[in-house]
């Protein structure tokens, strides 16, 4: 099939940027949404022109690098997929894509479709960690954790740190990704000591990064390729008030 994509180029911060059409040809319905791309910049190349700048990594859904908005939502019109897993299929012959990159203060441009997302590596190292010695595998599965705990741990440990969450918020929120992060270590004995210290720690990074306020729209939840509940965001919230309480 054929597609017309209007991509966003923009050669830094620093400049305006505006979209650019290319026609792609022969694109088969096979091909993942970066391999459609690996193939427009082949032949970019070959023309003379600079292909454009993507993120992509593991390509299996895991690194949330491939961060992209697609006709408007982040990752593409397939819910619970990042855009790497997000096949050319779910397109029809001569239908116009529209991709742009990741719209937050908090996520400034670097080049085209590329966005600098080291303020989540800064709310992490803020408080994302656990001071208890769980020691190897076998002392680990000596504690006793419910059930239903450990898999609302795993449900929130899912979370790639892709920021559709930001990018689809109307207030470039980041209280998604902070309440799994959170949630994960909170939900489980070794991550209890240091649970509402840890929240405080890291919604004040969030603050300071320029993330906006979640004000409960939902659309976080809406476009997560990992499906994760905005129900964290009301543990990260109890977290959080138990450090007004202490």
């Amino acid at each position: 099939m054929d597609i017309i994509l209007h991509v966003w180029r923009q050669k830094n911060c620093h400049v305006k940027g505006h979209l650019e059409t290319y026609k792609v040809a022969n694109v088969s319905a096979d091909m993942s949404f970066i391999e459609m791309l690996d193939m427009l910049n082949a032949q970019l190349t070959e023309k003379g022109i600079e292909p454009i700048a993507f993120e992509c990594d593991c390509l299996e859904g895991i690194c949330g690098t491939c961060s992209m908005v697609i006709n408007g939502k982040p990752h593409g019109p397939e819910s619970g997929t990042t855009t790497c897993q997000l096949h050319m299929r779910k397109f029809k012959d001569g239908d116009h894509i529209f991709v742009e990159p990741w719209r937050s203060k908090a996520f400034p441009i670097l080049k085209d479709l590329v966005v600098q997302r080291s303020a989540f590596d800064r709310i992490m190292q803020a408080g994302g960690f656990v001071s208890v010695n769980t020691g190897g595998a076998r002392d680990a599965n000596n504690l006793l954790i419910p059930k239903e705990s450990a898999d609302l741990a795993m449900d929130a440990a899912q979370c790639i740190g892709c920021g559709a969450c930001v990018a689809a918020c109307k207030n470039g929120s980041a209280m998604l990704f902070v309440s799994a992060k959170v949630s994960q270590f909170a939900l489980l004995p070794q991550g209890q000591p240091e649970a509402a210290r840890r929240a405080a720690l890291m919604v004040e990074a969030m603050d300071n990064e320029g993330f906006g306020n979640c004000t409960n729209t939902y659309d976080c939840e809406g476009v997560c390729p990992k499906e994760i509940s905005a129900d964290f965001i009301a543990k990260l919230n109890r977290e959080f008030i138990k450090t007004k309480r202490a």
